[in-house]
């Protein structure tokens, strides 16, 4: 799929998110990548065969977790 070189990583390589953006689309919230992820903005990916990787956005520096 990718024609760069050197290649894109693939969409099963822990780096996947690292290849080159084809689609970019914000009003929408996602983007597709050269490797065939469609990388959403909440951190979650829908990978070419169809896997679902869910959300892994961090918490943020702001937000305080107290305990219960």
């Amino acid at each position: 799929m990718c024609q760069h070189q050197p290649p894109c990583p693939s969409a099963d390589s822990a780096d996947r998110e690292s290849a080159r953006l084809v689609a970019h689309h914000p009003e929408q919230g996602w983007s597709l990548l050269c490797n065939g992820v469609l990388l959403f903005e909440d951190t979650g990916e829908l990978l070419p065969d169809g896997r679902v990787i869910a959300p892994h956005r961090p918490l943020g520096a702001d937000r305080v977790v107290t305990a219960a």
